[in-house]
Protein backbone atom coordinates (compact mmCIF):
# COMPACT_ATOMS: atom_id res chain seq x y z
CA UNK A 1 0.00 0.00 0.00
CA UNK A 2 0.80 3.51 -0.58
CA UNK A 3 0.10 5.08 2.70
CA UNK A 4 0.17 9.08 3.89
CA UNK A 5 1.02 9.22 7.67
CA UNK A 6 0.49 12.72 9.40
CA UNK A 7 3.06 13.18 12.03
CA UNK A 8 5.37 10.65 10.65
CA UNK A 9 8.39 11.79 12.46
CA UNK A 10 6.67 12.50 15.99
CA UNK A 11 7.27 10.06 18.77
CA UNK A 12 4.33 7.27 17.67
CA UNK A 13 4.28 8.36 13.79
CA UNK A 14 7.81 7.73 13.55
CA UNK A 15 7.35 4.08 15.10
CA UNK A 16 4.90 3.76 12.53
CA UNK A 17 6.99 4.71 9.71
CA UNK A 18 9.46 2.09 10.53
CA UNK A 19 6.70 -0.95 10.91
CA UNK A 20 5.01 0.30 7.22
CA UNK A 21 8.49 0.30 5.63
CA UNK A 22 9.71 -2.75 7.44
CA UNK A 23 6.24 -4.61 5.97
CA UNK A 24 6.99 -3.10 2.09
CA UNK A 25 4.64 -0.20 2.41
CA UNK A 26 5.08 2.78 0.60
CA UNK A 27 5.24 5.85 2.86
CA UNK A 28 3.67 9.04 2.20
CA UNK A 29 5.10 11.30 5.18
CA UNK A 30 3.79 14.96 5.70
CA UNK A 31 6.40 16.90 6.73
CA UNK A 32 6.43 20.70 7.50
CA UNK A 33 10.30 21.09 7.81
CA UNK A 34 13.55 20.68 5.99
CA UNK A 35 14.24 18.73 9.23
CA UNK A 36 11.27 16.82 8.94
CA UNK A 37 11.99 15.83 5.60
CA UNK A 38 15.46 14.74 5.87
CA UNK A 39 14.11 12.26 9.21
CA UNK A 40 11.56 10.70 6.44
CA UNK A 41 14.64 10.36 3.76
CA UNK A 42 16.50 8.81 6.42
CA UNK A 43 13.74 6.31 7.47
CA UNK A 44 12.96 5.20 4.05
CA UNK A 45 9.86 7.24 3.18
CA UNK A 46 8.88 9.76 0.73
CA UNK A 47 8.34 13.83 1.61
CA UNK A 48 5.12 15.13 1.42
CA UNK A 49 5.43 18.81 2.14
CA UNK A 50 2.85 20.56 4.35
CA UNK A 51 1.33 21.32 7.19
CA UNK A 52 -2.02 20.47 9.41
CA UNK A 53 -3.74 24.18 7.87
CA UNK A 54 -1.93 23.71 4.35
CA UNK A 55 -5.53 21.81 3.78
CA UNK A 56 -4.49 21.53 -0.28
CA UNK A 57 -1.84 19.62 0.83
CA UNK A 58 -3.11 17.20 3.21
CA UNK A 59 -6.15 16.78 0.34
CA UNK A 60 -3.67 15.54 -2.03
CA UNK A 61 -1.85 13.16 0.12
CA UNK A 62 -5.02 11.72 1.03
CA UNK A 63 -6.27 11.12 -2.57
CA UNK A 64 -3.30 10.45 -3.99
CA UNK A 65 -2.90 7.52 -1.63
CA UNK A 66 -4.49 3.90 -0.60
CA UNK A 67 -5.12 4.89 3.21
CA UNK A 68 -4.33 7.33 5.58
CA UNK A 69 -3.37 7.27 9.33
CA UNK A 70 -3.31 10.17 11.42
CA UNK A 71 -1.34 10.35 14.38
CA UNK A 72 -0.22 15.24 14.14
CA UNK A 73 -1.26 16.99 16.60
CA UNK A 74 -0.19 20.99 17.91
CA UNK A 75 0.57 20.01 21.58
CA UNK A 76 0.35 23.57 22.74
CA UNK A 77 -2.02 22.89 25.56
CA UNK A 78 -1.76 26.50 26.06
CA UNK A 79 -3.75 26.68 22.84
CA UNK A 80 -5.39 23.49 23.20
CA UNK A 81 -9.17 24.09 21.96
CA UNK A 82 -7.37 26.55 19.16
CA UNK A 83 -5.31 23.42 17.90
CA UNK A 84 -8.51 20.52 18.15
CA UNK A 85 -10.58 23.01 15.85
CA UNK A 86 -7.16 22.87 13.86
CA UNK A 87 -7.35 19.14 13.96
CA UNK A 88 -11.01 18.82 13.20
CA UNK A 89 -10.81 20.95 9.94
CA UNK A 90 -7.64 18.66 8.80
CA UNK A 91 -9.56 15.55 9.18
CA UNK A 92 -12.34 17.12 7.73
CA UNK A 93 -10.80 17.76 4.31
CA UNK A 94 -8.77 13.87 4.63
CA UNK A 95 -11.96 12.55 5.23
CA UNK A 96 -13.78 14.52 2.31
CA UNK A 97 -10.89 13.54 -0.39
CA UNK A 98 -11.46 9.76 0.74
CA UNK A 99 -15.21 9.52 0.39
CA UNK A 100 -16.74 6.90 -1.30
CA UNK A 101 -13.09 5.03 -2.14
CA UNK A 102 -13.19 2.59 0.61
CA UNK A 103 -10.13 3.32 1.81
CA UNK A 104 -9.10 3.22 5.20
CA UNK A 105 -8.15 6.15 7.60
CA UNK A 106 -7.15 5.50 10.86
CA UNK A 107 -7.15 8.57 13.38
CA UNK A 108 -5.81 9.40 16.98
CA UNK A 109 -7.53 9.69 19.99
CA UNK A 110 -7.28 9.37 23.74
CA UNK A 111 -8.88 6.97 26.43
CA UNK A 112 -9.28 9.88 28.47
CA UNK A 113 -12.30 10.30 26.02
CA UNK A 114 -14.43 7.41 27.54
CA UNK A 115 -16.52 8.23 30.01
CA UNK A 116 -14.18 8.24 33.53
CA UNK A 117 -15.12 5.45 36.00
CA UNK A 118 -15.94 3.13 33.60
CA UNK A 119 -14.25 -0.67 33.97
CA UNK A 120 -16.72 -1.70 30.76
CA UNK A 121 -14.49 -2.57 27.89
CA UNK A 122 -17.38 -2.28 25.22
CA UNK A 123 -18.01 1.17 26.59
CA UNK A 124 -17.26 3.55 23.76
CA UNK A 125 -19.41 6.20 24.95
CA UNK A 126 -17.85 10.20 25.11
CA UNK A 127 -17.82 12.16 27.84
CA UNK A 128 -19.06 15.62 27.82
CA UNK A 129 -16.45 17.09 29.84
CA UNK A 130 -12.57 18.09 31.00
CA UNK A 131 -10.09 19.57 28.90
CA UNK A 132 -10.26 16.91 25.85
CA UNK A 133 -13.84 16.96 25.08
CA UNK A 134 -13.32 18.87 22.30
CA UNK A 135 -11.71 16.08 20.57
CA UNK A 136 -14.70 14.24 20.92
CA UNK A 137 -16.70 15.89 17.72
CA UNK A 138 -13.56 14.62 15.82
CA UNK A 139 -13.41 11.04 17.16
CA UNK A 140 -17.26 11.23 15.76
CA UNK A 141 -16.28 12.87 12.30
CA UNK A 142 -13.85 9.72 11.95
CA UNK A 143 -16.32 7.08 12.80
CA UNK A 144 -19.43 8.09 11.39
CA UNK A 145 -17.18 8.74 7.68
CA UNK A 146 -17.76 4.98 7.29
CA UNK A 147 -21.25 5.43 6.45
CA UNK A 148 -19.30 7.65 3.67
CA UNK A 149 -17.69 5.01 2.42
CA UNK A 150 -14.58 5.28 4.53
CA UNK A 151 -12.99 2.47 6.01
CA UNK A 152 -12.61 4.73 9.08
CA UNK A 153 -11.14 3.95 12.49
CA UNK A 154 -9.97 5.83 15.98
CA UNK A 155 -6.93 4.21 18.02
CA UNK A 156 -7.63 5.55 21.87
CA UNK A 157 -4.19 6.18 23.37
CA UNK A 158 -3.56 5.76 26.95
CA UNK A 159 -2.35 9.23 28.80
CA UNK A 160 1.01 8.08 28.55
CA UNK A 161 2.63 6.30 25.54
CA UNK A 162 6.16 5.60 26.80
CA UNK A 163 9.35 4.86 25.48
CA UNK A 164 12.64 6.87 24.33
CA UNK A 165 11.87 10.03 23.22
CA UNK A 166 9.04 10.68 25.31
CA UNK A 167 8.44 14.49 26.20
CA UNK A 168 4.35 14.33 27.49
CA UNK A 169 2.77 13.26 30.60
CA UNK A 170 5.01 11.47 32.65
CA UNK A 171 8.50 13.56 31.96
CA UNK A 172 6.59 16.67 32.85
CA UNK A 173 5.78 15.08 36.05
CA UNK A 174 9.58 13.87 36.47
CA UNK A 175 10.16 17.18 36.67
CA UNK A 176 7.82 18.89 38.76
CA UNK A 177 9.42 16.10 41.28
CA UNK A 178 12.70 17.27 40.73
CA UNK A 179 11.85 20.99 41.46
CA UNK A 180 9.86 20.18 44.42
CA UNK A 181 11.92 17.80 45.85
CA UNK A 182 9.47 15.37 46.25
CA UNK A 183 6.94 13.21 43.72
CA UNK A 184 3.21 14.15 44.57
CA UNK A 185 0.58 12.11 44.44
CA UNK A 186 -3.11 13.29 45.25
CA UNK A 187 -4.87 11.95 48.47
CA UNK A 188 -4.21 8.08 48.69
CA UNK A 189 -3.27 8.04 44.71
CA UNK A 190 -5.48 5.22 44.11
CA UNK A 191 -7.17 6.60 40.79
CA UNK A 192 -5.64 4.80 37.76
CA UNK A 193 -3.66 5.27 34.11
CA UNK A 194 -3.89 3.20 31.60
CA UNK A 195 -0.56 2.50 29.41
CA UNK A 196 0.82 1.51 26.30
CA UNK A 197 4.58 1.61 24.45
CA UNK A 198 4.72 3.59 21.98
CA UNK A 199 6.32 0.45 19.50
CA UNK A 200 3.07 -1.48 20.24
CA UNK A 201 0.48 1.44 20.07
CA UNK A 202 2.85 1.63 16.46
CA UNK A 203 1.61 -1.75 15.46
CA UNK A 204 -2.05 -1.24 16.58
CA UNK A 205 -2.26 1.48 13.73
CA UNK A 206 -0.96 -0.30 11.49
CA UNK A 207 -3.81 -3.36 11.96
CA UNK A 208 -6.03 -0.66 12.16
CA UNK A 209 -5.25 0.65 8.51
CA UNK A 210 -5.10 -3.32 7.34
CA UNK A 211 -8.26 -4.94 9.48
CA UNK A 212 -10.39 -2.54 11.87
CA UNK A 213 -13.88 -2.95 10.40
CA UNK A 214 -15.28 0.82 9.27
CA UNK A 215 -16.49 2.41 12.01
CA UNK A 216 -14.88 0.95 14.81
CA UNK A 217 -12.70 2.23 17.80
CA UNK A 218 -9.27 0.78 19.07
CA UNK A 219 -8.17 0.52 22.14
CA UNK A 220 -4.10 0.94 22.38
CA UNK A 221 -4.07 -0.19 26.19
CA UNK A 222 -0.89 -2.88 27.35
CA UNK A 223 -2.07 -2.29 31.08
CA UNK A 224 -5.41 -1.27 32.32
CA UNK A 225 -4.71 1.24 35.08
CA UNK A 226 -1.43 1.81 36.79
CA UNK A 227 -2.26 3.53 40.11
CA UNK A 228 -0.84 7.08 40.56
CA UNK A 229 0.86 6.71 43.90
CA UNK A 230 2.93 3.90 41.82
CA UNK A 231 4.17 6.06 39.13
CA UNK A 232 4.96 8.64 42.54
CA UNK A 233 7.13 6.04 43.94
CA UNK A 234 8.92 4.94 41.15
CA UNK A 235 9.57 8.72 40.01
CA UNK A 236 10.54 9.42 43.81
CA UNK A 237 13.34 6.13 43.28
CA UNK A 238 14.66 7.60 39.95
CA UNK A 239 15.11 10.85 41.68
CA UNK A 240 15.94 9.71 45.22
CA UNK A 241 13.40 11.78 46.96
CA UNK A 242 10.74 11.09 48.86
CA UNK A 243 6.78 10.06 47.60
CA UNK A 244 4.25 12.43 49.37
CA UNK A 245 0.54 12.56 49.04
CA UNK A 246 -1.10 16.05 48.44
CA UNK A 247 -5.16 17.33 48.94
CA UNK A 248 -6.97 17.89 46.23
CA UNK A 249 -6.87 21.47 47.03
CA UNK A 250 -3.27 21.57 46.27
CA UNK A 251 -3.16 19.48 42.92
CA UNK A 252 -3.52 22.91 41.00
CA UNK A 253 -0.35 24.62 42.83
CA UNK A 254 1.87 21.68 42.35
CA UNK A 255 0.88 20.06 38.74
CA UNK A 256 -0.37 23.48 37.00
CA UNK A 257 -2.50 22.51 33.83
CA UNK A 258 -1.86 18.68 34.55
CA UNK A 259 -3.51 18.86 37.92
CA UNK A 260 -6.71 17.87 35.52
CA UNK A 261 -5.12 14.90 33.95
CA UNK A 262 -3.44 13.68 37.30
CA UNK A 263 -6.85 13.57 39.44
CA UNK A 264 -8.44 11.24 36.77
CA UNK A 265 -9.21 7.58 37.19
CA UNK A 266 -8.87 5.68 33.72
CA UNK A 267 -9.04 2.03 34.28
CA UNK A 268 -9.38 0.79 30.76
CA UNK A 269 -9.78 -2.51 29.02
CA UNK A 270 -8.93 -3.71 25.94
CA UNK A 271 -12.12 -3.81 23.42
CA UNK A 272 -13.46 -6.82 21.57
CA UNK A 273 -12.58 -5.27 18.31
CA UNK A 274 -9.04 -4.60 19.30
CA UNK A 275 -8.53 -8.24 20.71
CA UNK A 276 -9.86 -9.19 17.30
CA UNK A 277 -7.22 -7.92 15.27
CA UNK A 278 -4.69 -10.14 16.96
CA UNK A 279 -3.17 -7.18 18.34
CA UNK A 280 -0.54 -8.65 21.51
CA UNK A 281 1.29 -5.79 23.44
CA UNK A 282 5.12 -7.20 23.73
CA UNK A 283 7.25 -4.17 25.21
CA UNK A 284 7.90 -3.23 28.70
CA UNK A 285 5.40 -1.91 31.31
CA UNK A 286 5.73 1.56 32.05
CA UNK A 287 7.06 1.32 35.43
CA UNK A 288 10.20 -0.64 34.12
CA UNK A 289 10.54 1.35 31.19
CA UNK A 290 10.87 4.58 33.38
CA UNK A 291 13.66 2.99 35.30
CA UNK A 292 15.24 1.40 32.49
CA UNK A 293 15.20 3.31 29.69
CA UNK A 294 16.74 7.29 30.75
CA UNK A 295 13.42 8.57 31.62
CA UNK A 296 15.61 10.49 34.79
CA UNK A 297 18.47 11.88 33.30
CA UNK A 298 19.02 15.42 33.70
Amino acid sequence: MRVFVTGATGFIGSAIVAELVSAGHEVLGLARSDASAAALVSAGAMVHRGSLEDHESLREGAATSDGVIHTAFIHDFSQFEANALIDRKAITVMLDALEGSGKPFVGASGTMLSVLHTETPEDEQVSVGGPGAIRAGSDALVIQAAKRGVKSSVVRLTPTVHGRGDKAFVPRMIELARNNGFAAYIGEGANRWPAVHRIDAAHLFCLGLQSAPAGSVLTAVAENGIEMRAIAETIAKGLGIPARSIAPEEAEAYFGWLAFFISIDNFTQVNTVTAGLGWQPTQLGLLDDMIQNGYFNA
